[in-house]
C-alpha cells in the first residue's frame, strides 16, 4: 500500500528530470567547470605533496558538488507542487502525511544518483577514475551522499511556501555548505572557526566519504580529514534526522490544513 504511492512519485520525478534535457546538460557542465578552470588555475598556484595533483584531489569535490545541486534542485518540486496546486491532491491521499515526505526525499535523492552516475561516466572517459579505486565504497558515498543532499533539500522546501523564498534560502545554503566542506581544500587547513563550522556541516563527511574511495589509499590518508566510518553515522544520522523534522513541519496543521481548505472550497 505504501510502495505504490512512493513509487508514482518517483516516477514523475525521474520523467519529470530526463525530459529537462537542458538541466542535465548543465548538471554535467558545471563540475567539468570547477575541475578543468577552477582546478587548473588553483592547482598551477598553488603546490601540494603527494601522488596527486589539484585536480585529483577536486574529482571527489565537483562529484559531490553535483549531487548536492542536483538534489537540492529536485526537492524544487516539493515547492512547486504546493503552487501549483499537485500537493492538495497528495495531502489528501490515504496515507500518512509523512509518507509525501519520505518519497519527495527519494526521489530528489535518485535525482541526484543519476546525475552522479552520468559525471562518473565522464569522469572515467578523462582519466579520472582508476582500477585502485574502491568501488564499493565509492557507490555507498553515492548513495549516503544522495539521501543527505536530498534530505537538506527537502528540509529547506518544508519550511518554504514559495518558489522565490526557496531559491534565496537554497542559495543561503548551498553555498556555505559546498565551501565550507573540503571540496576544494583539506578542512585541516582551515582557521579553527572555520574548521569547526566544516565539522557541524553534514555535507563535509559526504565529501570526506568520496575521498575516501576516489583518492589512492596513500593520497587520501593524507588528503581525507576523518574515519569512514564516521563520516557514514554522520551523513546517514543527519538523513534521518532532516527527514524527521521536514515530516513534522509537513505533517503539522498549520502547513497542510490551508491546502485542504482550498481544495474543499473548490469542491463546495
Amino acid at each position: 500500500m505504501i510502495l505504490r504511492p512512493i513509487y508514482a512519485v518517483l516516477e514523475r520525478e525521474v520523467v519529470k528530470m530526463f525530459r529537462q534535457r537542458t538541466r542535465l546538460i548543465s548538471a554535467m557542465v558545471r563540475p567539468l567547470i570547477w575541475l578543468f578552470v577552477i582546478g587548473t588555475g588553483l592547482g598551477a598556484a598553488m603546490s601540494r605533496s603527494g601522488d596527486i595533483g589539484y585536480q585529483q584531489f577536486l574529482a571527489p569535490g565537483v562529484l559531490g558538488m553535483t549531487i548536492l545541486f542536483g538534489a537540492m534542485l529536485a526537492a524544487l518540486t516539493m515547492v512547486y507542487d504546493k503552487e501549483s496546486g499537485v500537493m492538495r491532491m497528495l495531502i489528501i491521499a490515504p496515507v500518512a502525511h509523512h509518507w509525501i515526505v519520505v518519497a519527495k526525499t527519494l526521489a530528489a535523492a535518485l535525482a541526484g544518483l543519476v546525475q552522479a552516475l552520468l559525471l562518473l561516466v565522464v569522469l572515467g572517459a578523462l582519466g579520472f577514475l582508476s582500477v585502485k579505486m574502491n568501488y564499493a565504497m565509492l557507490l555507498l558515498g553515492v548513495l549516503v551522499t544522495s539521501l543527505a543532499c536530498a534530505a537538506l533539500g527537502i528540509l529547506v522546501a518544508a519550511f518554504t511556501r514559495t518558489l522565490d523564498n526557496f531559491a534565496a534560502i537554497m542559495n543561503f545554503v548551498i553555498f556555505p555548505v559546498f565551501f565550507l566542506s573540503g571540496a576544494l581544500y583539506p578542512v585541516a587547513n582551515l582557521p579553527l572557526v572555520l574548521k569547526a563550522a566544516a565539522m557541524l556541516n553534514p555535507f563535509t563527511y559526504c565529501v570526506d566519504l568520496l575521498k575516501h574511495a576516489m583518492l589512492l589509499p596513500l593520497a587520501a590518508s593524507a588528503t581525507s580529514d576523518l574515519h569512514p566510518g564516521t563520516d557514514l553515522a554522520a551523513s546517514l544520522g543527519f538523513s534521518v534526522i532532516a527527514v524527521m523534522v521536514a515530516s513534522w513541519r509537513f505533517s503539522s496543521e498549520e502547513v497542510y490544513a490551508p491546502l485542504i481548505r482550498i481544495l474543499a472550497g473548490k469542491r463546495e
